[in-house]
């Protein structure tokens, strides 16, 4: 069987014993969990390292020992005094087995914390321990980053009832069958903790019993020495073998549970059968075995045996037999004959450097022998020092090159035997073969210093006592005997003792390293021609860096003028270095400084140029030479002075003229003259300005512009149309465009050009500001292509096309009157107030108007008629009510007529009502009547205003106003005056001018006999409602608001609500209702034709309804 990997031993050292099975209770059946290690990866916790461990127990857990059956408790305590909150504790059991997880009926967890002393208590308590809940065990706790652990050992002893020793081949007991674990064998009942009893040796050691006395770190060990190559597959073919045995009908003596034999041995499996008539196999594997000169079948009398001879490896297997319906199993394993040691280790004595080679034979080719150094095995791993050969039954452990620490205890182990020996690694004694030599080396040079030892050695440098380590710079070499040490590049600061030290010998070899090195300006910082440029103003420190040893002597000058180390042009000369300081830098200071070094070594000089450099001028202010709707080009002039840089750019700001806030509108240099500002707001003034930018900084901002106002064109006219054609004239129209824009509308531009030319003649050489123009002298019968340009002061708008070609030729239209929709009702005005009608007609061409007033011709000395070729208006400069009548309209065409009807009423104030009478005057009241007037004013009486009169001062109050009936009873009047009383006629214009008063006075008397006032029933104002003026048949135009009137009167006041279609108007925006003093009102919001249909009115109340309809056209006129 192959060799176990380095993976597999360390698993395999350290495996705890395989998880409990279920166990029977005494005194039943019933089976019952117990706790106990499981398979799987070590605990994180395990990897830390312990540096990072910190103390956090102030009492660990002890080992302890408890009888099968008792109970037993660990305690773990941590100081709290230092932690902010309750630390973390875990309970393992080996190395990966958390036994939170496995708290219940065996085991319980508890902790507790005292606030007096701070101290947090953990305890494991372990009830009614068995056998093997004996093990390692380890407690972890664990508080950000601190981290402690603690292991501890439990020891379960057996109690006085103990049964015998147990036979490891009676544990082995198979799980059920069909399950997972099928063909599985459990040895964790028998792997517990104890100590290693000293044994005598026996010719026949049973490795089973020493796995089962020995400790579970031990089992790898064992498993080597005794030939068990797979020992993780052994323990759980063991532990699958568990099973409750069951007494069978068929066997009257079954298999053992398990079989051992030595490779090459010979095994004999036995069983009894009850009837010996019943047919029996034999299986391996589940293959069925059949006789041969390995397998060999016996039969005495009820016993059946199978010989297994000359065993193998391919043997350990799981075996069974059959007998019917039943069947017994057992399971085989074969064990490798030991490895003995034939020849031993030697001990060996040896210098730093030699090869050594530690040799044994064993009694086996390529036999599995494990090497150990202090007790710690080596691997035969490439990266490791040691090489492990081996050559049939020789091994041999080689070291190239021994070092001092490889003295140690060297041991070989096989499965039969083992070996060791000492090595000792000495120093050799130590010559120096070449020595190092003192160097005297230029600045610049290299520095190669080399000695020659008698050892293959390692070494360390110093220099001054200080270690030197390998760098980019310095480079160590060692080959052999020979060391060197060079730097490649020798600077300054390498100057001084040099020694190299042999590692583990007490002797240096030591040497001296002198650098000497002309004087030197080092002027790379500088610009070019060693220009160092200075702002105005600012101080100038320039240092130079120098070298030179000794150190060279500096002299600063300007023309044939030293400059001292001090005043305000002044020089300061460090050991490494030499400052020029300028403290107020001035532009006279510009010009060359000269710098000279000398030592004995020799001389340098150099020139300095110094320019003294500002921020360059502002520029002049910027000229804004075009502007658009939210922009404009802007361009300026650059500096005069750049102030001794180039002008690099150019920032640009604007403000608001009314402002005083300027922004910045590029955040980027602008490299060019010219700019174009945008997002500015139409029709607002602004100004811009400029700053300069040179490498120094950036000037003080220019003047600014001029202001400006960003104006756009407007867009293009909208709905060109053709309104009338003659036979030498095209008359146009058009609506304004819909987005003028704050430079407002100047006016219009009318170009036309002949069908299939392309040159454009302007119509009107002086802007029009109408929206209609009549293009004059064309010839008859061509067609013209017309368009037109809106103009403002931003420029002329795109043009509107009329979609097709005009034929210039006159067209008779017949004629058609578009009446206004006021005029459609009756037009009311007031005496005295102007009439100014103004009625749009169609018809082509040369269409004739006249006018009749009540069937008779207008008498134009009174009324003003005056007639365009679309429209007619007729003109009363002060209106009488002679004026009143219906004008009849008249349209001629040729041989077409249209007319229209216009009914015009002018309305005066009333005159005053005729004869006031006082009818009855009891206690302070006084009943007056009174007739209508005789001149209403030809509008309709819509109320009387009552005032009366003290006798004595003849002083007028009102008392009642708007009052419809005529006759009124007047109350509280003062008992003992005398009273007259006038009253007021009022219509739609106002009240009379006159009034009637009353002829006699009402004396309101203060004694005499009670007046009996008389019995009146009350009158009874209920009524029904009633609409007085219904709702008539309307036509609107689309998107002028209309109007549907009505009145109505009742009493109660009835509730109104309109409809439209039946349907009930509610909450629609487009529509409001108004009711004022019984006038209803239904307005209607830019309708469309939609909104045409039947219209009604309904007025409610308690004593009934009334209702009234009318239809609303809404038309559309054509664009």
């Amino acid at each position: 069987m192959p060799e176990p990997t380095k993976k597999d031993e360390t698993e395999n050292e350290s495996a705890p014993p395989p998880p409990e099975q279920t166990t029977p209770q005494e005194g039943g059946n019933e089976k019952g969990k117990v706790w106990s290690l499981g398979e799987g990866a070590p605990e994180e916790s395990e990897k830390r390292d312990d540096s990072q461990r910190s103390t956090l127990f102030v009492e660990k857990p002890q080992s302890g020992t408890v009888s099968v059956g008792g109970n037993i408790t660990f305690i773990a305590k941590v100081e709290a005094k230092d932690l902010l909150r309750k630390p973390n504790v875990k309970w393992f059991k080996g190395k990966w087995m958390d036994l939170a997880s496995k708290a219940g009926k065996h085991l319980q967890l508890k902790e507790s914390f005292e606030r007096h002393t701070k101290i947090h208590t953990f305890e494991m308590h372990i009830i009614k321990a068995k056998e093997n809940y004996a093990g390692n065990y380890r407690c972890e706790v664990s508080y950000k980053d601190k981290f402690d652990s603690c292991s501890f050992d439990l020891e379960v002893t057996e109690s006085s009832q103990a049964a015998q020793s147990i036979d490891i081949r009676s544990a082995f007991k198979r799980s059920g069958e069909g399950q997972e674990d099928a063909g599985e064998l459990d040895f964790s009942g028998l792997l517990k903790r104890r100590e290693v009893k000293q044994q005598e040796e026996e010719p026949e050691v049973d490795v089973w019993d020493l796995l089962k006395n020995a400790n579970p770190s031990e089992y790898e060990k064992i498993a080597f020495q005794y030939g068990i190559t797979d020992l993780r597959g052994m323990l759980k073919r063991l532990k699958r073998m568990r099973r409750e045995v069951k007494k069978s009908a068929a066997f009257a003596k079954g298999l053992d549970p398990a079989y051992q034999v030595d490779k090459g041995g010979k095994v004999r499996f036995m069983v009894e059968l009850a009837d010996p008539t019943v047919e029996l196999k034999w299986y391996k594997n589940g293959q069925e075995i059949r006789p041969s000169a390995k397998y060999i079948f016996e039969h005495k009398g009820n016993q059946r045996i199978l010989f297994i001879n000359n065993c193998s490896m391919t043997d350990d297997a799981r075996y069974y037999v059959t007998a019917g319906d039943e069947k017994c199993s057992t399971e085989l394993f074969v064990r490798d004959p030991p490895i003995l040691v034939t020849k031993g280790l030697e001990d060996t004595n040896t210098y730093v450097g030699e090869r050594v080679e530690l040799s044994c034979e064993v009694s086996e080719d390529d036999a599995n022998v494990k090497w150990f150094r202090n007790g710690v095995e080596l691997t035969n791993d490439p990266k490791s020092r040691y090489r492990i050969k081996v050559e049939g039954k020789k091994h041999t452990l080689i070291i190239e090159e021994a070092a001092k620490n490889d003295t140690a205890t060297y041991s070989v182990m096989t499965t039969g035997g083992q070996s060791e020996a000492k090595l000792a690694v000495d120093l050799r004694p130590l010559k120096i073969s070449l020595a190092l030599e003192d160097q005297t080396v230029r600045l610049g040079q290299e520095i190669h210093l080399k000695c020659e030892i008698s050892e293959n050695v390692e070494g360390k440098w110093y220099k001054n006592g200080q270690l030197i380590e390998a760098s980019d710079r310095v480079k160590l070499y060692h080959k052999g005997r020979i060391h060197r040490f060079v730097i490649p590049v020798s600077a300054v600061d390498d100057e001084g003792e040099y020694m190299f030290v042999p590692d583990a010998y007490d002797i240096n070899i030591p040497c001296k390293v002198h650098i000497v090195d002309p004087p030197k300006l080092h002027l790379d910082g500088l610009g070019e021609n060693n220009t160092v440029t200075v702002v105005a103003g600012s101080k100038l420190r320039l240092e130079i860096p120098i070298t030179g040893e000794p150190t060279p002597k500096v002299v600063w000058s300007r023309g044939d003028k030293g400059i001292t180390d001090s005043g305000r042009i002044r020089a300061e000369t460090y050991p490494d270095s030499s400052c020029l300081v300028i403290d107020t830098a001035e532009r006279e200071d510009s010009g060359p400084f000269r710098i000279t070094l000398k030592n004995e070594a020799g001389e340098d000089t150099a020139l300095i140029n110094i320019k003294v450099v500002d921020v360059p001028d502002p520029p002049q202010a910027p000229n804004v030479t075009e502007v658009g709707e939210d922009w404009c080009i802007m361009t300026w002039e650059p500096p005069a002075n750049d102030g001794g840089s180039p002008i690099l750019g150019y920032f640009i700001e604007r403000k608001k003229k009314q402002s005083s806030r300027w922004m910045r509108l590029n955040f980027e240099l602008c490299k060019e003259t010219t700019f174009e500002p945008k997002k500015m707001i139409e029709g607002v003034a602004y100004e811009v300005r400029v700053f300069a930018v040179n490498a120094i900084g950036m000037s003080k901002p220019s003047m600014p512009s001029k202001s400006f106002v960003p104006l756009a064109v407007t867009s293009p006219p909208t709905l060109l149309a053709v309104d009338g054609v003659t036979d030498t004239s095209v008359t146009m129209k058009w609506r304004p465009p819909d987005q003028i824009g704050a430079a407002g509308l100047d006016g219009y531009v009318v170009e036309y050009c002949f069908e299939g030319t392309d040159e454009w003649i302007v119509a009107n050489p002086e802007l029009t500001d109408k929206t209609k123009f009549t293009i004059n002298g064309l010839p008859t019968g061509s067609k013209i292509l017309v368009r037109v340009k809106a103009v403002n002061a931003a420029g002329e708008s795109e043009p509107r096309y009329h979609p097709q070609p005009i034929l210039v030729k006159e067209v008779i239209e017949p004629p058609k009157i578009r009446l206004p929709r006021h005029l459609k009702q009756t037009y009311t005005r007031r005496v005295g107030e102007t009439v100014n009608l103004v009625i749009p007609f169609q018809g082509r061409p040369r269409a004739k108007v006249s006018w009749q007033k009540n069937g008779s011709p207008i008498d134009k000395n009174e009324i003003n008629i005056r007639n365009t070729e679309n429209d007619t208006i007729i003109f009363i400069r002060k209106a009488e009510r002679g004026h009143s009548g219906e004008y009849d309209m008249t349209v001629e065409v040729e041989n077409l007529v249209d007319k229209a009807t216009i009914d015009i009423q002018i309305v005066d104030r009333p005159g005053p009502p005729e004869i006031v009478t006082i009818e009855d005057v009891w206690g302070e009241n006084v009943n007056l009547s009174w007739k209508p007037p005789k001149d209403d004013g030809n509008a309709a009486i819509t109320g009387y205003t009552i005032q009366k009169a003290d006798k004595k001062s003849m002083e007028w109050f009102t008392v009642i106003e708007h009052y419809h009936r005529t006759s009124a009873t007047i109350n509280e009047l003062i008992i003992g005056n005398e009273y007259y009383f006038r009253v007021f006629a009022e219509n739609m214009c106002g009240l009379s001018e006159d009034a009637t008063m009353t002829k006699e006075s009402a004396l309101i008397a203060k004694d005499g006999k009670v007046y009996k006032y008389p019995v009146y029933d009350d009158f009874d104002f209920s009524e029904r409602p009633l609409f007085t003026q219904p709702l008539v048949n309307t036509f609107a135009i689309a998107g002028y608001n209309a109007t549907l009137n009505c009145s109505v009167r009742g009493n109660p006041k009835p509730k109104i609500t309109w409809m439209k279609n039946k349907v009930l108007i509610m909450n629609d925006p487009r529509y409001r209702m108004f009711s004022n003093q019984g006038v209803c009102t239904l307005e209607i919001r830019k309708p469309s034709p939609y909104d045409g249909g039947t219209y009604s009115c309904r007025a409610v109340n308690e004593l009934g309804e009334a209702e009234v309809d009318c239809k609303l056209e809404v038309k559309v006129i054509p664009q």
